[in-house]
């Protein structure tokens, strides 16, 4: 197998070969490590296991050449892990200096579902501090650069992970999404990246979490990222442990008269970008030339989500950021220094007295606010049906670093689909004059993830889906 083929393979693809005998595990696993070394200044994975890593793949070889199962159906395929999410011997800190030298004992669920399949997990990667932010920066451990302009972000707060697929660095991994931490970085890293329903895959051991002792929140989940859309639905089906009943059948879908909505008023308070706006729109008429019913029309409830989204956040996390903050520190307990000077990231800082916004609205206000949200919910689930909105996460591609702060209303394109509880699709549609991806949601009711990745396995097909960076046209 070439290293062009490795670099762009799926991650079925690539178990294929290894468990077929025509390319070695370690063979699969040494080439993506070369490839996270050489864009080390990237700074996506953050922490890494690759000796480990070799040798879990040598023994997936040994199986196979003794004549043994390779041991599950990702056996021998290497992956990568956001670091708030536990994986042991691994830190886990959130991006939190607080909590510096923090290693999880344990790996959470989501890492024992997918190890259990085979996969083997190279390191873990970048977030933003706290997880809240557009773009993936702490005190811990660095800036994450984008692989196709490294003077820009990678997205948060999944952004290492956005980052190390997005440079052909890991075929899959797990992301964390409570306002759009996995699709964003997919958006600015031109990958493929799936926010479950609610109820699929357990967040709860994640940092933060909202969910508590419970195993799930309506709003916050992990779920996969991919170089490749085929990936997305046998990872969710790993990740959520299915039986075959909960995720649906990509198969089942059919394009012809699914209905299709693509909002003429989208969320942003700016307008959008040209090449996002182009590539909206070639891809609704895409799925038109399939046979879909796609219409174009105002969604007016959309330019409201972000106070709604906010102030319904506040309500799930059911404490102050500031007090989240305090509550997840290496050594909790009482502070002389308010949570916000202690904060080494400044969009942090911004976050947590942007939380306070919520509770010093008389209740005439947070009543507005929450009909504002219900309105909402009316207009896009019956726009929507059974099928699906296309609105981008963002209204423009990758800024440049320090180009989202202060600036939260511009993740409320994907903010909206967490406090709605949908099933949403970030898909890759190829990019802009300066060789920045740009790509759109694919938004559908709860219940049908296999909805929004058939419809956006058919975009793969039209549009291409990911391109490594060394292959971009840049004008």
């Amino acid at each position: 197998m070439t290293d062009v083929w490795l670099r762009d393979a799926s991650a079925a693809e690539l178990a294929e070969a290894i468990h077929s005998g025509q390319v070695t595990s370690r063979r699969v696993v040494e080439f993506h490590i070369g490839r996270l070394r050489s864009r080390s200044s990237l700074t996506s994975v953050v922490a890494d296991r690759y000796d480990a890593a070799l040798d879990e793949a040598d023994a997936v070889d040994a199986r196979i050449a003794s004549g043994e199962a390779p041991g599950g159906p990702l056996a021998g395929v290497p992956c990568t892990v956001k670091e708030s999410i536990p994986v042991t011997g691994m830190p886990h800190t959130a991006g939190m200096a607080s909590r510096r030298g923090i290693v999880s004992p344990t790996d959470a669920v989501a890492v024992q579902r997918i190890r259990a399949a085979g996969a083997i997990v190279l390191g873990v990667t970048n977030t933003a501090e706290l997880c809240l932010g557009i773009e993936s920066t702490n005190s811990v451990h660095g800036r994450t650069n984008n692989p196709y302009d490294e003077r820009r972000v990678s997205g948060g707060s999944s952004g290492g992970e956005g980052a190390a697929i997005g440079s052909g660095g890991s075929p899959i991994g797990i992301g964390g999404d409570t306002g759009g931490s996995i699709r964003i970085p997919s958006f600015y890293c031109g990958v493929f990246g799936h926010k479950p329903s609610p109820g699929l895959v357990p967040a709860n051991e994640s940092v933060p979490s909202l969910a508590g002792d419970a195993d799930l929140d309506t709003m916050e989940t992990l779920g996969p990222m991919a170089r490749r859309a085929g990936d997305l639905m046998p990872l969710l089906r790993i990740l959520a442990d299915d039986d075959g009943t909960r995720c649906g059948e990509v198969g089942s879908v059919d394009l012809d008269g699914l209905t299709v909505v693509v909002p003429t008023k989208s969320s942003f308070v700016r307008p959008m970008n040209r090449a996002v706006r182009d590539a909206r729109d070639a891809a609704g008429r895409a799925l038109a030339e399939a046979g879909a019913d796609v219409t174009w029309q105002p969604m007016p409830g959309m330019r409201r989500v972000i106070a709604s989204y906010l102030m319904e956040l506040r309500r799930h996390a059911g404490m102050p950021v500031m007090s989240l903050f305090d509550s997840l520190s290496e050594k909790p307990g009482r502070h002389l220094t308010p949570a916000v000077l202690r904060a080494d990231s400044l969009q942090l800082r911004l976050a947590m007295i942007g939380d306070r916004i919520p509770e010093l609205l008389p209740k005439p206000g947070r009543d507005l606010l929450d009909r504002y949200a219900r309105e909402l919910a009316d207009e896009v689930f019956t726009a929507v049906g059974d099928g699906v909105m296309l609105h981008p996460p963002l209204p423009a591609p990758a800024p440049l670093h320090h180009g989202t702060l202060a600036r939260p209303w511009l993740f409320g394109g994907a903010a909206m689909f967490n406090m709605l509880g949908m099933a949403v699709t970030e898909v890759p549609l190829g990019f802009d004059p300066r060789g920045l991806p740009v790509g759109v949601q694919v938004a559908a009711a709860p219940g049908n993830d296999h909805v929004a990745i058939a419809v956006a396995e058919h975009l793969e097909s039209v549009f291409g889906g990911w391109v490594a960076p060394e292959d971009v046209t840049r004008a």
